[in-house]
Parts: C-alpha cells; sequence; structure tokens
C-alpha cells in the first residue's frame, strides 16, 4: 500500500461538533491514527444532528468524521480521566474543543500531560481564546459569523445581513488548527519539545476577512454590503440572462475591452469613465444597470460560451446536484465511497490535496460511537477482559 504521509502519527482527539472534528479529519486523511474520545452515553452530539440520516447516523456526522476510531470514556469519571492520561502521554498530537478551564478540571490540560509527554503537540479550539475578556465565552459559528464582521459584508446592499450557507467559521477554524498542528510537529523535530496551541474562531474568522478588512485598515471606512458584486473589481459578480444566471469576473482592463467587443457594446469601452477598473468602480451604478441589460438578451449558455471563449473567467450558478455530477469534479475524485463492515457504502466528499507520492485517502468509514473502544483499551494500554468489563460496569465506557 502507498505510504501516507503521518503514518505513525498518534492523535487524540476530544473535540466535538464541528471545527476540531474537521481538523482531525485533515490529519486522518493524510495518514494519522485519529483516536476519537466521545462520552458514552450519545456522544458528539452531530450524531443527532438529522435528517437526513444514513442508517442511524447523521448526514452532519459522517461529514467529518471518516478514517478515525471511536473510544467512549465518561471523563466525569476518574477511571475515565485516569485512561485519558494515558492515551493522551503516548500521543503526539491532542486536540481538544472544551470551554476554557475544562479539559484542567480533569487532569488534562497542556501544563499537566506535558510533564510527562514534553513533545506533546496541544490544540485548543475554542470561541475566544484562552485569554481575554470574552474567554470564558462559548463559541458557536453563526454568533461569530455576525460578531466577527462577516454577516455586515454579506447580502444585499438593502435590507438584513446574511450568514454564510456552511459552517465556515468552524471550517477554517479546523483548517487553522490542522496548519498550525503540523508546524508544531515541525517544530518539535528541531527541538524535541512540543507545545499549546491556542486557536479561537473569532480570530479565525477575522484572520480570512483579508482584502475586506484591509481595505478599512488603508481607508478607514467601514466595508459595505455589494451582494453578489466585489468591493475593488467590476464588473466581478453575478448578472441575470434571459434563461438564468451566470457569474462573471473581469481581472482587468484588457478582459473589459474584449467583453464590450463580444457583447457588441464598443461604446461601454470606448466611455473614458469605464476604461480603467478604479474608473468602474467608482461609476458601478451607472455601469452595471447597462450591462445587465446587455446579458439579458442572451442564453446563459450562449453566454458561457462567447466569454469563456475570449479569456474572461465566467461560470454557471450550479445546484449542488450538478456540481456533484460534474465531469471535473468526479475527474477529480470529489466525490468518494468508502464500505461500513456490513457493506453499506458511506459518500464522502474526496480529500483537497493531491499527492503524488503520499497521497490522502479515505480508508475507515465514520465510526459508529465506540466502535473501537474495546479494540483500543486493548492494543493500546493493554487492558484485559475484566478490566474492560469492569469499566462497562462502572459506565466509564459503553
Amino acid at each position: 500500500m502507498t505510504p501516507s504521509a503521518l503514518a505513525g502519527l498518534r492523535v487524540i482527539d476530544f473535540s466535538r461538533v464541528l471545527a476540531g472534528p474537521y481538523g482531525t479529519m485533515l490529519l486522518a486523511d493524510l495518514g494519522a491514527d485519529v483516536i476519537k474520545v466521545e462520552h458514552p452515553q450519545g456522544g458528539d452530539d452531530t450524531r443527532q444532528w438529522g435528517p437526513p440520516w444514513l442508517d442511524g447516523e447523521s448526514a452532519y456526522f459522517l461529514s467529518v468524521n471518516r478514517n478515525k476510531r471511536s473510544l467512549t470514556l465518561n471523563l466525569k469519571h476518574p477511571k475515565g480521566q485516569e485512561l485519558a492520561r494515558r492515551l493522551a502521554i503516548k500521543a503526539d498530537v491532542l486536540v481538544e474543543n472544551f470551554k476554557v478551564g475544562t479539559m484542567a478540571k480533569y487532569g488534562l490540560d497542556y501544563q499537566t500531560l506535558s510533564v510527562q509527554n514534553p513533545g506533546l503537540v496541544y490544540c485548543s479550539i475554542t470561541g475566544y481564546g484562552q485569554y481575554g475578556p470574552d474567554r470564558e465565552r462559548a463559541g458557536y459559528d453563526f454568533i461569530v459569523q455576525a460578531e466577527a464582521g462577516l454577516m455586515s459584508i454579506i447580502g444585499p446592499p438593502e435590507g438584513p445581513p446574511y450568514k454564510v450557507g456552511v459552517a465556515i467559521v468552524d471550517i477554517t477554524a479546523g483548517m487553522f488548527a490542522s496548519h498550525a498542528i503540523l508546524a508544531a510537529l515541525y517544530s518539535r523535530q528541531q527541538t524535541g519539545r512540543g507545545q499549546m496551541i491556542d486557536i479561537a474562531l473569532l480570530d479565525a474568522q477575522i484572520a480570512w476577512l483579508a482584502n475586506v478588512a484591509q481595505n478599512y485598515l488603508v481607508s478607514g471606512e467601514s466595508p459595505k454590503r455589494y451582494g453578489n458584486a466585489h468591493a475593488n473589481i467590476v464588473p466581478y459578480e453575478v448578472f441575470q440572462t434571459s434563461d438564468g444566471y451566470l457569474a462573471l469576473g473581469v481581472g482587468n482592463d484588457k478582459q473589459y475591452q474584449r467583453l464590450c467587443e463580444v457583447a457588441g457594446r464598443v461604446d461601454l469601452w470606448e466611455d473614458a469613465r469605464f476604461q480603467t477598473n478604479p474608473g468602474r468602480v467608482i461609476h458601478r451604478e451607472e455601469l452595471i444597470p447597462k450591462l445587465q441589460e446587455v446579458f439579458l438578451s442572451r442564453p446563459t449558455a450562449a453566454w458561457i460560451e462567447q466569454i469563456t471563449a475570449i479569456g474572461i473567467p465566467v461560470g454557471p450558478i450550479n445546484d449542488i446536484p450538478t456540481v456533484i455530477g460534474h465531469p471535473q469534479v468526479q475527474a477529480r475524485q470529489m466525490v468518494q465511497k468508502v464500505k461500513r463492515p456490513d457493506g453499506e457504502d458511506v459518500p464522502q466528499l474526496g480529500p483537497v490535496a493531491k499527492f503524488t507520492g503520499t497521497p490522502a485517502r479515505i480508508y475507515r468509514h465514520p465510526p459508529r460511537l465506540g466502535e473501537h473502544t474495546q479494540e483500543i483499551l486493548r492494543e493500546e494500554l493493554n487492558l484485559g477482559d475484566a478490566q474492560i468489563e469492569e469499566l462497562i460496569m462502572d459506565k466509564v465506557i459503553a
């Protein structure tokens, strides 16, 4: 079998819901052995976040928990805490997303564990970080989208603000976490020591405001909502055609000139107000209605064919079924299946990064709650039948 980039890396994952599980799934796709620690009763909250369901498991849970093993542990029980410590002492990475101070109550904080495992890379994901006046607040994607400025720039200029259709703060926080973990592991190779990583949903959201926040830092002016338009490039938005919509991205003045030619509106190029992008940004309210009137004259497919032929970025507004079935998506293996032990296929979105030597891959189905509990306790901690039975009786595991 082709080797995995992170083969041999052990991750103990105490995170639930989305940000942490998404980040650890990225590590698992690259070959890390991720042990997902869940409460014996119910497990990860997202197991119940349905419909839709696939044989009793929610689609939400299935989306971010492949390639992991599930271990049930009651961390409120001293025996559960001791088992967790024993696993953490042997681990390379620990990820958790409890409220600040929770892991310390269990004796599972970085300061405690690093004494016995100085090479441990410990990543805490919280709503607002480990310090600051809001450190004890619980973090929720939707609330952070609102608080951290994202919703203020989404939606049409008039009317209510909008959130992003996926939990984008959680997803990006998970990506930042996996990136930071890999950097800390590289640092450990040089120093022999691990470290703690503090990831806040708030910070993640603010970081990828990127050019929009930079616009404010430079100008001092609060960014506006532009709907589907771009704050700094015109025309760069959605246009209605005679039978639907398309997304157009004109990136420079030469492209704009070619667009005017193929549209049969050279006058919109010859107008001095529109010959440079800064001019088009300033005069967007005059230009966009004129372009919109032109786009209504032809169907979407005709526009896309003609605009693509002259080298300008353009595309249809596809729904999710169309995207999933798209030939390019299929060619890139962005939709895959993994089998459960009973032979049932679990559909999954595929890994993004394509490696030539150590490919990311889907090799294990999203686990049932506690599916690997006894396997892990036997193999990793050398527990025997009597000890496991006692833990079941004590409701430490299920």
